[in-house]
């Protein structure tokens, strides 16, 4: 096998970070060469288990320390035919010794299940790359379904890559012999097979996954040892083959990260617990309302696990109704959320009005997908931002918050707490799939880093009228947030008036008065305006004349390509946004300092749109729409052409 050690070309590929340099050692018979990092990607079919064996090898790898970035790729068919190149599911895992941004451009070693496998995935393999492959699987019938006449391991298309053939569905069978299970049952652990030769390979800990195992399995224990005993095979096998003469090392990544507890998380895991930080911090309970939708369920699911912290949720029968319990509840004084996608994010728009217009705190998370309509539900895209911004009838302004990497999803998800509470209106939260499937290591914060989220209801009558008398008027606004007050209902003496009708300023009573509607229009967008967000920070060492500017989870591929760029001694400056509503009030400033503003999307450029629209600065869309993030080396090329035009 040839070394993974990236030269400069092959950093073009799929480094983020300067390369160290190959160090061998010797190990009785077996060589051990010492990488900086490694990409391995796992292709089966939808029913093989890739997004498991690549979730197992993320974990050991982020127990042993090294930094990590992933990319589950999944079949948008709930179960596409076997063998077909539209079931092909795939796990992309990049780790590192040092601080990586992204799940890598190409895999140094793809694991093929199958031949649907090895087709669907051999484009993005370079020359020179491993390709381990299962042989039992390239017949006649296999690989005649995606096109293949003659074997690709037999007809010499496969020369350029250090080609690994292993009868991986024979070996775990023959290794599962003792347990006397089906043939059909045992060739399911061939997953399990896999990833104990990977883990001999980069010298994985194995503990935790046989524990995981045995865990997951608890109910039939012979099926647990089964799969226990395919990992330890598969182990075994590249500790005695001949086939697999070195193993490599990569070291933890000790340099990378600060101080403090680590664990690996994906986006939707970390938006998950943020949620319910905030409203401990907030000292509300928390209520999800929501309907199933990919990519966004798991938050759903994960919340329904920690009724310990107050939390409830609600599988509503529909998406409008999940948006409507989650009104009802922020009326009722808990935190409340409602999590979805593009097409929910539709079907829940009159119900977002209703919150602009009755003032209550309200988070809606969208996890992006694909469109339009359907579209692709298992890839990512960037394309609701201009729904959040405006996918509404009338004049309804909301804040948007977007996260930027997989564990910032936890610090989006207070920050946009912290403003739908403060600020009394509901909150755009916008993930995508890329984040919310993807992971990294996370810090876990000490609670006194947390945001003090906590707020004070209403109790008491606010407004004395002519004649002397306290009441309770419901629109009668803090001066400094123009946030009207949240009174619990059945609270005495402040009943008060709700609904989707036009208020009167400060009473709430129904109002058509023209000038009454003019100013309760103009003071809600006053009130998002006036949200009080950081200035927005510009990375410019070295003077640059052009601004890469992003959103969202475009930072890693956006951060990777801007460092290879001052690595060859091109400057340019990057700036990346948390907040789309309102804008950071320095980036008009901000924007005007340089003369070329290059905005990269996943959509068809809606982010420009709007820089363009409000500070008049002619802003280069760099699009893709393709279900899938951006490659490092794909952007730097593009910024390197918009420096030099």
């Amino acid at each position: 096998m040839t070394s993974q050690v990236s030269t400069p070309a092959e950093q073009a590929d799929g480094a983020d970070e300067a390369v160290v340099g190959e160090q061998r050692k010797p190990v009785g018979e077996k060589e051990v060469k010492r990488l900086d990092r490694v990409i391995i990607r796992f292709a089966g079919d939808s029913g093989d288990g890739m997004q498991l064996t690549g979730d197992r090898f993320t974990s050991e790898t982020a127990s042993f320390g090294n930094d990590l970035s992933t990319l589950p790729n999944f079949p948008a068919e709930i179960r596409a035919p076997a063998g077909t190149l539209p079931g092909v599911s795939s796990f992309q895992l990049h780790f590192a010794d040092h601080d990586i941004l992204t799940p890598g451009d190409a895999p140094n070693v793809l694991v093929a299940m199958n031949p649907a496998a090895l087709k669907a995935n051999l484009a993005d393999v370079p020359r020179g790359a491993d390709i381990i492959v299962n042989t039992d699987e390239f017949t006649k019938r296999p690989m005649a379904k995606v096109g293949y006449e003659t074997s690709p391991l037999e007809d010499g298309s496969l020369e350029a890559y250090n080609v690994h053939p292993v009868p991986l569905t024979t070996l775990t069978v023959e290794a599962l012999k003792e347990f006397g299970l089906p043939r059909k049952e045992a060739e399911r652990s061939k997953n399990m097979f896999a990833l104990g030769l990977l883990s001999w390979m980069y010298h994985r800990p194995t503990e935790a996954t046989e524990a995981f195992l045995r865990k997951k399995f608890a109910k039939k224990p012979e099926i647990a040892e089964a799969n226990v005993a395919a990992f330890r095979a598969g182990w075994n096998f590249g500790e005695t083959t001949e086939d697999f003469a070195v193993s490599y090392e990569v070291a933890p990544a000790t340099k990378a990260f600060p101080a403090g507890t680590y664990r690996n998380i994906s986006g939707n895991l970390a938006l998950a617990y943020g949620l319910i930080a905030a409203s401990r911090q907030a000292d509300l309970p928390l209520y999800l309302g929501s309907y199933p939708i990919t990519p966004a369920s798991d938050i759903l699911h994960e919340l329904s696990k920690h009724k310990n912290f107050g939390v409830r949720t609600f599988q509503a029968e529909d998406e409008i109704a999940g948006i409507g319990a989650a009104l009802g509840a922020a009326f009722g004084g808990s935190l409340a959320v409602t999590t979805t996608s593009g097409p929910g994010v539709a079907l829940k728009s009159e119900t977002i009005g209703l919150a602009v217009s009755l003032e209550l705190p309200l988070l809606i998370v969208d996890i992006q997908r694909g469109g339009p309509s359907t579209g692709l539900p298992t890839k990512t895209e960037q394309a609701d931002l201009l729904q959040a911004m405006y996918g509404r009838n009338g004049e309804a302004p909301v804040p948007v918050v977007a996260p930027k990497t997989p564990a910032d999803c936890f610090d989006a998800a207070l920050d946009a707490a912290r403003i739908a509470l403060t600020y009394r209106t509901p909150v755009f939260l916008l993930s995508d799939g890329y984040l919310a499937n993807g992971s990294e290591p996370w810090r876990i914060p000490d609670t006194d880093e947390l945001p003090d989220l906590r707020v004070q209801f209403a109790t008491t009558p606010n407004h004395t009228l002519a004649d002397g008398t306290d009441v309770f008027w419901p629109y009668k606004r803090d001066p400094h947030t123009l946030a009207r007050p949240w009174a619990i209902p059945g609270t005495p003496g402040l009943e008060h008036r709700i609904g989707g009708i036009e208020k009167q300023d400060g009473t709430g009573n129904i109002s058509y008065d023209p000038a009454n509607h003019d100013f309760m229009v103009r003071t809600r967008q006053a009130k998002i305006d006036g949200i009080e967000v950081p200035d927005l920070e510009v990375d410019d060492p070295d003077g640059a004349r052009t601004l890469v500017l992003g959103w969202g989870s475009t930072y890693g591929p956006i951060t990777a390509a801007v460092r290879r760029l001052r690595a060859q001694g091109e400057p340019i400056a990057q700036a990346h946004l948390r907040h789309l509503n309102p804008f950071p009030r320095n980036l008009g400033e901000a924007l005007q300092r340089f003369d070329k503003v290059v905005v990269p999307e996943m959509n068809l450029g809606q982010l420009a749109t709007l820089i363009r629209a409000k500070y008049l600065v002619d802003a280069q869309s760099y699009t893709q729409v393709n279900g899938m993030p951006f490659k490092a080396e794909q952007l730097a090329t593009a910024l390197k052409e918009a420096i030099h035009v």
